[in-house]
């Protein structure tokens, strides 16, 4: 099964490390990236490259992040993607949940693809209720 990665996954997965002790957690969820990685099921949106990249201060940690990145190439969308997530988001929308139109994308991708999801944004536990998302945990 190929998984689309959300930005809170690499992010924890990215993130430099520090004195602050790893939570477990955060460990099995590297972990669990790091065998999809090696099992080539993990697959990049590029809107996802674009919020991993953006706010980097240094320009040297920014072209190492860019270049560790491209070992992902981006999935190509197309018309339908936007507007199958337009669509998702008024689904949501009319069961009275709202969510950015970045979260509503990666939806519309994984379920025309019949791709799964592996984010540790709650959000899309929510989506799921309405969308047929497969939400990897």
């Amino acid at each position: 099964m190929i998984v689309v990665v959300d930005t809170s996954v690499w992010s924890v997965a990215l993130r430099r490390p520090t004195r602050v002790r790893v939570s477990n957690d955060d460990l099995k969820h590297v972990r669990t990236l790091h065998d999809l990685i090696a099992d080539a099921r993990v697959v990049l949106l590029g809107i996802v490259r674009q919020e991993l990249l953006s706010g980097i201060k240094e320009i040297k940690q920014f072209r190492q992040l860019r270049d560790y990145l491209q070992a992902f190439p981006d999935v190509p969308l197309n018309l339908a993607d936007y507007e199958r997530a337009a669509e998702m988001s008024n689904t949501c929308r009319s069961h009275g949940i709202a969510g950015p139109p970045i979260d509503l994308l990666i939806c519309s991708v994984a379920c025309e693809r019949q791709w799964a999801i592996y984010t540790l944004d709650r959000d899309f536990e929510r989506y799921a209720k309405y969308l047929p998302l497969r939400l990897l945990h």
